[in-house]
């Protein structure tokens, strides 16, 4: 006959209140204390932001749609560095653009070569796909990338001077579906993510096509040059094309008048932009027609798109993201002719327009629920703990702990806040018998298992716990 597990009823602990101290007590606490040390505290430059880990429950699950949906539309990873040749950017993006005359990080390295911290992705994945000679692979070439950026932009909401991009480049691929299939990729993106998003759309069409629309456009400009800001003047000279990027009122109110770029268009480019629209209607994304929309980088031909959210009073902020066709950058960059189309996502304008939705419409992140905390007393009981909290990683249950506390009390309270339904004691007696005390949080029963058997013991319980639910 098996042997039966033993079964008592423990004491309830009662639990306590943790009050959380506020951000000015944090931060004058931290300021007279290093005033007391007579040391300097030091803090952020500005522009910078630390992500701090209250902020993974929004970071983990943008990082787990992205992956997911690059591995699902067959897009592979790409890593390059954080610092490239200066003329990368100052080819691709262009003289004129504000990134390249006013907002890039660039000195010159030891060795006198003038570099620059990348602003953007899109040039140096061209350079990956030209330098690896990945026009011999069979086409297309698809890469994803995630991580870090910089530009010296005026810090706001939702935009630092260091920020994060999730994107997406297809080389060798022409067809208006490879538009319309990273339009849906970033729609999907954020509809996992829960947060409505609708696209805003238009055509650059082709470089010729574009210098007879710029001719009539700064016709039209010069006519209303009083009216404009100070930057839009000069823009009238160096990128007549950023005038419609404009966001001072009153140049809001000149572009109203504007001439469209529609119709400068020839029947091919027209052609494509409205296959690619025939496309998202089947596709069912919401998207609006924006005859101004240019975006901010010169490398541009057909498609271009922008990325926002739904709710209006979100939306008025900025872009969540971006991007286009660039079928001539990459023979540009010196590869072969090939035609491209990529975007990237702003993640922390994401977040920002995610935490706005949820606050307004009450919505709380769903967090993976904690199945059980493992609490342990006495330095032996610590170390066999340290041991099993490793093999229920390996036997899938989800727990919590602090090796750091000593008392049992404080550590089931830390499990009473995290509204655990079951906490693993082990102590000295627990050690020497090779068991382990199974609490019910809720009824304070408390069962003695053989360690051996305490994953499936748990998880057995955890399956009658959710089936009470």
């Amino acid at each position: 006959m098996p042997k039966k597990e033993k079964i008592v009823k423990a004491k309830k602990v009662e639990v306590k209140k943790v009050v959380k101290p506020t951000k000015e007590k944090v931060s004058k606490e931290k300021d007279k204390d290093a005033s007391e040390r007579g040391k300097k505290s030091y803090n952020l430059l500005r522009g910078m932001h630390d992500i701090l880990p209250k902020d993974e429950k929004y970071w983990k699950p943008m990082y787990q749609a992205a992956s997911d949906l690059a591995a699902h539309f067959q897009f592979g990873r790409i890593e390059t560095p954080i610092l490239e040749e200066i003329g990368l950017f100052v080819r691709s993006l262009g003289k004129g653009t504000d990134v390249v005359d006013k907002e890039m990080y660039n000195f010159e390295d030891k060795d006198g070569t003038k570099v620059c911290m990348r602003p953007e992705m899109t040039a140096s994945a061209v350079r990956a796909y030209v330098m690896h000679g990945m026009f011999n692979m069979p086409q297309p070439v698809k890469m994803w990338y995630w991580g870090p950026m910089f530009r010296h932009d005026r810090p706001q909401a939702g935009r630092y001077r260091q920020f994060h991009q999730v994107g997406y480049e297809t080389f060798g691929h022409a067809d208006p579906s490879a538009d319309a299939e990273l339009i849906l990729v970033a729609f999907n993106f954020y509809k996992d993510l829960g947060l409505p998003v609708e696209i805003h759309i238009n055509s650059l069409g082709t470089p010729a096509e574009r210098a007879n629309y710029k001719v009539e456009l700064v016709n039209y400009y010069r006519s209303k040059r009083s009216y404009l800001c100070e930057e839009c003047r000069n823009r009238l000279v160096k990128n007549p094309m950023r005038l419609l990027d404009c966001k001072e009122e009153r140049c809001q109110t000149v572009k109203e008048d504007a001439p469209q770029i529609i119709n400068w268009l020839g029947a091919e480019s027209k052609n494509h932009f409205m296959k690619v629209l025939e496309y998202l209607d089947e596709l069912a994304v919401p998207y609006q027609l924006d005859s101004t929309l240019v975006r901010g980088l010169n490398y541009y031909t057909h498609t271009v798109f922008e990325v926002y959210a739904a709710d209006a009073e979100i939306s008025a902020q900025s872009a969540l993201g971006g991007g286009g066709r660039y079928d001539l950058l990459v023979e540009e960059m010196g590869g072969r002719p090939t035609p491209a189309v990529g975007m990237a996502l702003g993640l922390e304008r994401s977040i920002l327009a995610l935490k706005q939705y949820n606050e307004k419409n009450h919505i709380d992140l769903v967090k993976v629920p904690t199945e059980a905390f493992v609490a342990q007393l006495g330095d032996e009981a610590r170390r066999v703990t340290l041991k099993v909290i490793n093999e229920l990683r390996f036997g899938g249950v989800k727990i919590a702990f602090n090796l750091c506390k000593t008392s049992l009390k404080t550590q089931l309270e830390l499990a009473d806040n995290l509204k655990v339904p079951f906490a693993v004691i082990i102590g000295q007696k627990e050690v020497q018998d090779g068991t382990a005390i199974i609490r019910d949080m809720e009824s304070g029963i408390q069962e003695i298992v053989d360690q051996k058997k305490l994953i499936p013991v748990l998880k057995r319980k955890l399956g009658k716990f959710d089936d009470k639910r």
